[in-house]
């Protein structure tokens, strides 16, 4: 339905909002119309239904709006200033929280700059390592409070995703290829069936929970300084009410599209390093297919509607769905392990290289720095005091790193553990877990003269490595034995270090046998 030409007129006026002579921007979607006025956004919910959406009747809409304002204020109370109801009077004149009868309702919001959403940041190159890590902890922190909701998510949910998406995409064949649909319908299921019984485990953990739904770049900006969530899905619990990593695949999937697959992968490796949610990586592939089919699917539906921009959503489309299948593509799981003294540049190396190892968004990165933080119950950078560092302590940390990485390669993806593999016995170690979970091992050794390690080092700032001056001391008085690893000289130009890892780490060792 139409909304009466007369609430249009009066939303479009800056008077309205006691700002005469105001000018007042409107945005129009299939949901919603915005008006933009000053340092405002008020947020009108169209009188439509659709197969997903309900906002016919004023009744819902006013019942969705409050949705909207209590769920959106989780993680964007700035922004979510408040309802305002939109009134008649007796002599039939519309005001905003007048005395008369309520015709409609609007969600307040405080306007922030078009450029700082996050699809534009990263369109101007404005996305960088910090606000990952930042944007990484808000979602982490989000989810682990977020409201558990059992009777939803799991196998069965995903299930029905599956089976719309390959509806309504054969519903845009063609222009779309058919007989890519029926490849990602079947490995859709194949890896259903395989992933199944954990979704189902991950429901009964409560790892199903009220999540934000909607969550790609043009749902985050910065605001106040800070990676912001909005917009979250209130008119659809189906939509809203999913597995957490499910929630997070949106963005990482975006992320990849975009070709920015570093910030895709620094935003998974801080987020699983800040929750406990590493049980679920066997799914994330087909979260984020399924992700980039409901791209495809909705690109489709305009490109059926024949409207002027019908052959760029058509060759989009295509691209999502492309995307989508090569998301499920197997790939053999490797393991690298980094070792050298502290200051070498491990955990540089380590996230430069992470990417390049499919399937997307790249390696797990298990850096023992952040899990002995993680045992001690803290966040990464914060430090600890040197009675921590105890060998039985250290022990515990290469124990943890094991047994993370053993996981996470049964999972499918790749690992990259980086530690300082002092000894001999632990860079054994680290070899024999490749060879018990049979897959290829790369073994570098970072070198730099001491001067160099000691310059490092006294300039780092805001790291999870608590090494100092007298651990590097420590360091180089331990006799570390014969190193067969690949040594790489990461004494000089960052750029030639990471070219010789690079070309290092394309290089493994034999496959391990069944023995």
């Amino acid at each position: 339905m139409d909304e009466p030409q007369a609430l249009i007129d009066f939303l479009s006026s800056g008077a309205s909002y006691r700002l005469a002579g105001a000018a007042v921007e409107q945005i129009v979607t299939h949901i919603s119309r915005l008006f933009l006025v000053g340092d405002r956004v008020f947020k009108l919910k169209r009188a439509v239904k659709f197969s997903y959406l309900d906002y016919s009747t004023r009744e819902r809409r006013e019942r969705f709006c409050r949705a909207e304002l209590d769920l959106n204020r989780r993680t964007a109370p700035g922004l979510y200033l408040g309802l305002r109801k939109i009134t008649r009077g007796t002599d039939g004149s519309l005001a905003l929280d007048g005395g008369g009868e309520a015709v409609d309702w609007l969600i307040e919001m405080r306007r922030f700059r078009e450029d700082d959403l996050f699809d534009r940041m990263a369109a101007a190159g404005r996305l960088t390592p910090m606000l990952m890590r930042d944007l990484a902890d808000a979602i982490a922190v989000f989810h682990s409070d977020a409201e558990i909701t059992p009777d939803r998510g799991g196998r069965d949910s995903l299930a029905r995703t599956i089976a719309i998406n390959d509806e309504n995409l054969r519903l845009a064949a063609p222009p779309l290829d058919g007989a890519g649909i029926d490849r990602l319908r079947a490995a859709s299921e194949a890896h259903l069936t395989r992933v199944g019984p954990l979704l189902e485990a991950r429901r009964r953990a409560g790892k199903v929970r009220r999540c934000h739904g909607d969550l790609h770049l043009r749902n985050i900006c910065l605001f106040e300084g800070k990676p912001t969530l909005f917009d979250c899905i209130e008119f659809n619990d189906d939509f809203a009410c999913i597995d957490v990593l499910y929630d997070l695949a949106f963005l990482l999937m975006d992320l990849v599209e975009r070709g920015l697959a570093e910030d895709a992968n620094r935003v998974l490796n801080r987020y699983l390093d800040r929750s406990s949610e590493s049980d679920g990586l066997a799914a994330l592939p087909l979260f984020q297919s399924a992700r980039a089919a409901v791209r495809a699917q909705v690109l489709g539906a305009l490109v059926r509607s024949g409207g002027p921009q019908r052959a760029a959503e058509a060759r989009a489309a295509a691209a999502y769905l492309a995307l989508a299948l090569a998301l499920l593509e197997p790939h053999p799981p490797r393991l690298l392990a980094l070792g050298g003294r502290s200051g070498t540049g491990k955990s540089t190396v380590a996230q430069a290289l992470a990417a390049g190892f499919p399937p997307a968004p790249g390696a797990r990165l298990l850096r023992s720095d952040v899990i002995r933080k993680r045992l001690a119950g803290i966040a990464p950078e914060t430090s600890l005091p040197r009675e921590s560092y105890t060998p039985a302590a250290s022990e515990r940390v290469y124990a943890a790193l094991g047994e993370e990485a053993e996981r996470t390669l049964a999972a499918g993806y790749s690992v990259i553990v980086d530690a300082t593999f002092l000894r001999a016995e632990e860079r054994r170690a680290v070899a024999a877990l490749a060879a018990k979970a049979r897959v290829l091992f790369t073994g570098l050794w970072l070198d730099a003269p001491d001067e160099v390690l000691a310059r490092r080092i006294a300039a780092r700032r805001g790291d999870a490595s608590d090494a100092d001056l007298a651990v590097l001391q420590w360091q180089l008085g331990i006799d570390t034995g014969p190193i067969a690893w690949q040594r790489v000289d990461a004494a000089g130009d960052l750029a030639e270090t990471l070219a010789a890892a690079r070309a290092l780490s394309a290089t493994s060792g034999p496959a391990p046998s069944s023995s």
